[in-house]
C-alpha cells in the first residue's frame, strides 16, 4: 500500500513510519520539520521511504503529497495543551484548516486515519466515557481536534481514533506528556511537585498508537466510518498513581501540593470496549513504559520547548 503520513516526523509518526516500512508499505512523509526530522534518518535506508517538506495549510504542497496515495494517516497537528496555548492561531490553522484542506483534496477512495484525542471529553470525573458520550473540550487543543474529527467522520471512508494520553520513548521525544515529564524530572532533578494529584487520565504507549493505525488499515472494511477510543481500562490512572509508579524506578523526592493548580483541568476515565471488540489490544503497560523512559532520560538531555508555557 502507498501511505501518506502527515506529520510523520513527529512523536507518533517517527514511531509509525519505520513500522509501516517493515511491513513493506511505500511511505511518503509530509511534514513541516518544525522540530527537525532526525528521528526519520534510519528510514532513509529504505528505498520505499520518501520525505516531502511542507505544511498542511499549503494546499498546493498537500495536493502533491496526496498524489498517488492509497491511504492517509493524518497526524499533522499542533498537539497538546501547552503547544496550542503558545501558538493559538497556528493551532487553529493547522488542526482545523489543515484537516479541511486534506479532506477537500483527497480522492474519495483514499482512506483516512485521523489521530483525534480523548481530550475532547474534557472534565467528567464521575463518569466512564465511551464513544457515544457527550464531548466537552476545555482546552483549545481539545476544541480544534473535536472540530477536525467531526469533519473527518462526515467526509466518509475514514477512521477517527480518540487516543488516551500518549507516553513512552520515541525517536522524536516529547516532554509535554505527563508520564514523560514526571520521569524526566525525577531522573534529572530528583524531585517532583504534583498538583491536583487526584485528577485522572488514561494513557497509551506510543508504539501501541502506531500499532492501532496499522490495525485500522489492515481491517479497513470492518473499521471504517467510525470513531474509537484507543487505550485500555487498566491504564486509567490518577496523577498520583503515575508519580508513584516512577518512584518504583527512581529514588526522588515526591511532594503532593495542597495549594496550587494544574492549568490543564482534564479529568476523565474512558472505556475501550469498542475497539477491543474489533480485536485490538494494547501491549505496553505503565510500568514497562516508565522503565524505558528512565533509561532514556539517563542517556539523553531532552529539550522541552513548552517548559515555560
Amino acid at each position: 500500500m502507498k501511505i501518506l503520513v502527515t506529520g510523520g516526523a513527529g512523536y507518533v509518526g517517527s514511531t509509525l513510519v519505520p513500522m509501516l516500512l517493515e511491513q513493506g508499505h511505500k511511505v511518503r512523509v509530509y511534514d513541516s520539520l518544525k522540530f527537525g526530522g532526525h528521528g526519520l534518518l534510519p528510514c532513509c535506508q529504505n528505498r520505499y521511504f520518501e520525505l516531502m517538506k511542507g505544511d498542511v495549510t499549503d494546499r498546493d504542497g498537500l495536493a502533491k503529497a496526496l498524489d498517488g496515495m492509497d491511504a492517509v494517516v493524518h497526524l499533522a497537528a499542533i498537539v497538546g495543551y501547552p503547544a496550542c496555548k503558545k501558538e493559538p492561531q497556528v493551532a487553529q490553522a493547522t488542526n482545523v484548516d489543515g484537516t479541511r484542506n486534506l479532506l477537500d483534496l483527497r480522492k474519495a477512495d483514499q482512506k483516512v486515519v485521523y489521530a483525534s484525542t480523548g481530550s475532547i471529553y474534557g472534565s467528567i470525573p464521575d463518569y466512564v466515557c465511551n464513544e457515544n458520550s457527550p464531548i466537552g473540550p476545555i482546552t483549545l487543543y481539545g476544541e480544534t481536534k473535536a472540530a477536525a474529527e467531526e469533519m473527518v467522520l462526515n467526509a466518509g471512508n475514514s477512521v477517527a481514533y480518540r487516543y488516551a494520553t500518549a507516553f513512552g520513548v520515541s525517536n522524536r521525544m516529547r516532554l509535554d506528556l505527563m508520564p514523560n515529564d514526571f520521569t524526566y524530572q525525577a531522573v534529572k532533578n530528583r524531585n517532583l511537585i504534583v498538583y491536583e494529584g487526584g485528577f485522572k487520565r488514561t494513557f497509551v504507549h506510543v508504539r501501541d498508537m502506531a500499532r492501532s493505525i496499522m490495525f485500522a488499515l489492515d481491517k479497513w472494511d470492518t473499521m471504517k466510518d467510525d470513531v474509537y477510543n484507543v487505550g485500555h481500562e487498566s491504564m486509567n490512572f490518577t496523577k498520583e498513581d503515575v508519580a508513584r509508579q516512577v518512584l518504583k524506578h527512581v529514588d526522588y523526592y515526591l511532594h503532593f501540593a495542597e495549594v496550587g493548580t494544574d492549568a490543564d483541568k482534564r479529568n476523565y476515565e474512558v472505556s475501550y470496549e469498542k475497539i477491543r471488540a474489533k480485536g485490538f489490544e494494547t501491549t505496553i503497560d505503565l510500568d514497562r513504559g516508565v522503565a524505558e523512559l528512565v533509561r532514556a532520560c539517563k542517556l539523553i538531555e531532552f529539550q522541552n520547548p513548552f517548559a515555560n508555557v
